[in-house]
């Protein structure tokens, strides 16, 4: 199993499509059959590949992070860190959406950008600083909607007015705007469930599931488990800030 090369018609245009319609518009050299691509915002490259026009279609990608969170890789010679492989051009295009979502969500991409915004802004009160607080939340939650694909993980909620941003290791805990703004301190999670979480009400086992706190009354937690769908699928980036979470969790009940 091998790339197409050269990439023949009807393979070079469903990698351009996929390519350019989720973000990755800057078309780079085609080497070994792969169709090198880049972006104007999102950092990192990717590679876009077919065995033929039948399938399978392949995806390679350059970021750490991004190879880490896409699933199972496949040994195939190419560019980038991490290969993998798609029966069809339909899941192409959705992996290499997520590509690219996940590329200006995890770390450093929201980072950069708070640097870059607030360079020039003032800190010398307190307004000021809320001011800058705000832009770093706004691109907090920005990353956190790519990361979730914009749904609460625990509902599906998906309306973005009942969604929120919320943090394991409180904005003010954190020990700096990196830990602020790690996509992997934050959770996606729909009012009612933001609310329990914030007020350590409620917190999570690495496996997902929710822990109930016994401060929590019957009714609610009834409410909270008819809302939900399925236990969040966690990574191995979120666990150091949610043993924070369940640190204070397990205190608040001792």
């Amino acid at each position: 199993m091998k790339p197409e090369n050269p990439p023949s018609f009807i393979v070079a245009t469903e990698c351009q499509k996929s390519a350019w319609d989720n973000g990755w518009r800057v078309a780079l050299e085609t080497t070994d059959g792969w169709m090198l691509h880049a972006s104007h915002d999102a950092p990192g490259q990717i590679g876009l590949a077919a065995a033929s026009p039948q399938g399978p279609w392949f995806l390679a990608v350059d970021h750490a992070g991004v190879a880490k969170e896409l699933g199972t890789t496949v040994d195939l010679p190419g560019p980038g860190l991490a290969r993998f492989a798609y029966p069809t051009a339909t899941e192409l295009y959705r992996a290499v959406s997520r590509a690219y979502d996940l590329a200006k969500a995890l770390p450093n991409d929201p980072l950069q950008k708070f640097k870059q915004r607030t360079r020039s802004m003032p800190t010398s009160t307190e307004a000021e600083r809320l001011v800058v607080q705000r832009v770093g939340q706004d691109l907090f939650r920005d990353a956190l909607m790519r990361f979730w694909k914009g749904r609460c993980p625990l509902t599906g909620i998906s309306d973005p007015a009942l969604l929120r941003a919320s943090h394991m290791k409180p904005w003010a805990e954190c020990e700096n705007d990196a830990e602020r703004l790690d996509v992997y301190n934050g959770l996606l999670l729909s009012a009612l469930w933001d609310a329990a979480f914030d007020r350590h009400l409620v917190t999570f086992g690495e496996d997902g599931w929710p822990q109930f706190s016994p401060r929590l009354t019957a009714k609610a937690r009834e409410r909270l488990e008819h809302e939900l769908d399925a236990p969040i699928s966690l990574s191995e980036g979120h666990m150091k800030y949610l043993a924070v979470h369940r640190k204070t969790f397990a205190l608040s009940v001792s």
